[in-house]
């Protein structure tokens, strides 16, 4: 099968995707990237994976909260998320000139399916890209915790992925360092236990290179 990391597809708008493990501080860079577009002028759609539809969301729950789910069953599930989520929500926002900026995409289903399950980053990465139909970020960041450090930010109440072994997390944040590793044209990777100014000042730098933002 052809990479379709080689090259975005795009019917206009720019595309922003932050990745990282749980406890990572995602949430917040995209709360503060949000802000600063929309301050910028910039019109700006914000989503997150799973989730974002509402048959995302009812994915989310069984994914993230509900009873055991097989490793390739959770694959399935991802990729069926993915699948609505860029047909109803981002395409339409990308087409329409909006910056997108998304909590999780096709990279997250990679690192915890295809690394932490072990179910093989190629076969896991095909089916993904299958899914959302070629589309890929113009710009992933990953903000990089130690797995013991995400731990402690979640604290105690944690849902059915976060709540596995330090090890299993480990192999996510691994695979998600060697996959940035392997493009860095159109990855960002920053330390997340910096304060989240420090984070968020990186990242728009980076942002400020290529245009996006003054």
């Amino acid at each position: 099968m052809t990479d379709p990391t080689s090259q975005p597809l795009r019917d206009g708008g720019y595309f922003v995707v932050f990745e990282g493990g749980d406890g990572a501080g995602k949430s917040t860079q995209v709360r503060l990237l949000a802000e600063a577009l929309e301050a910028a002028g910039r019109e700006v759609f914000v989503t997150r994976q799973p989730g974002g539809t509402a048959l995302g969301q009812e994915i989310r729950t069984l994914l993230l909260h509900g009873d055991h789910v097989s490793p390739r069953a959770e694959a399935l599930l991802f990729a069926a998320d993915k699948a609505q989520h860029v047909d109803l929500l981002i395409r339409p926002a990308l087409a329409a000139g909006q910056v997108v900026v998304c909590d999780r995409f096709v990279d997250s289903a990679v690192a915890y399916q295809g690394a932490g399950r072990a179910l093989g980053a190629p076969e896991v990465h095909d089916l993904q890209q299958w899914a959302v139909d070629g589309l890929v970020a113009d710009l992933t960041v990953v903000v990089d915790v130690p797995p013991a450090v995400g731990r402690s930010r979640r604290g105690e109440v944690q849902d059915r992925l976060e709540a596995e072994a330090d090890a299993f997390h480990e192999s996510i944040r691994q695979h998600f360092l060697a996959m940035a590793a392997g493009h860095p044209e159109r990855y960002l990777v920053v330390d997340g236990t910096m304060e989240p100014q420090a984070v968020h000042a990186a990242v728009l730098e980076r942002l400020r290179s290529t245009g996006v933002l003054p």
